[in-house]
């Protein structure tokens, strides 16, 4: 069962809040004139005093500036590895009200290349997190493991300087003139490799379609379709910690933007 946490922030600052109102307004008076207080009553407006304030700032940060987020799979090798705890910049793609996740403010969209997090369509209190590599209207073909976006076979190189205990064939895509790192089980340069199967998708108006960089592992639009806009999160933009279990934090990591 998962723990809507904007929700659970929502309700404390909005009773705190309510808190604070009522002592500025009526339980303050009441007491400055008659002198007779209550030392429940007094407990709980002491304690609503001091965590609104901090209550309300965070609220205010995680909701429209930043979240931070866990990586919970490998699903995005090599950019993002099991265990990076990353930044999500909120209002990158429009500002959004707290638990109804309703964009009341636009400031921009998508663009290819992204890493975005966005909510499951199917379970929106799941988080996914992956690579923007269709845009609406666009024809996304995936033939022998290699991107065609609209007719055009996005550029692949051979990329081994990449350091992961994850073996596979580690490649540079172009997308748009943005380069990240991709990985593949086989070496889908090769003459020999050989994916049977053409799989061709059309995004809708006012969808995107996600990958993960592990291509060979990743449940992303090719198997949960096209993310409505409206179940967009926010853009990824840097790592802030790395947690392996129980381990020491990876410090070379912290820090990292995520190309």
């Amino acid at each position: 069962m998962s723990i809507n946490l904007a929700l659970i922030l929502s309700i404390l600052t909005a009773v705190t809040g309510v808190v604070v109102l009522f002592n500025r307004f009526y339980y303050e008076e009441k007491i400055g004139a008659t002198g007779d207080g209550n030392a429940v009553v007094d407990t709980v407006i002491e304690y609503s005093r001091s965590f609104f304030p901090v209550l309300l700032f965070v609220l205010i940060v995680r909701s429209f500036v930043f979240e931070p987020f866990r990586i919970p799979s490998g699903s995005m090798i090599p950019t993002l590895i099991d265990g990076d705890y990353i930044f999500v910049k909120k209002y990158t793609y429009g500002l959004r009200w707290p638990v109804i996740e309703k964009k009341f403010y636009h400031t921009g969209s998508p663009e290819r290349g992204d890493v975005v997090v966005f909510r499951l369509p199917s379970n929106p209190n799941i988080n996914y997190i992956k690579r923007v590599v269709g845009l609406p209207g666009d024809i996304i073909a995936y033939d022998n493991a290699r991107l065609t976006i609209n007719g055009n076979l996005m550029r692949l190189s051979a990329y081994p300087d990449i350091e992961t205990e994850v073996r596979g064939y580690f490649f540079n895509e172009t997308l748009d003139q943005r380069e990240h790192a991709i990985r593949h089980s086989v070496d889908v340069l090769s003459a020999a490799s050989t994916r049977p199967g053409v799989r061709i998708f059309e995004v809708p108006a006012g969808h995107y379609f996600m990958m993960g960089d592990n291509r060979d592992n990743s449940q992303d639009s090719r198997f949960i379709g096209a993310i409505p806009e409206t179940h967009l999160v926010g853009e990824a933009v840097r790592i802030w910690m790395h947690m392996d279990g129980i381990e020491w934090p990876t410090w070379d990591r912290i820090g990292t933007k995520i190309q």
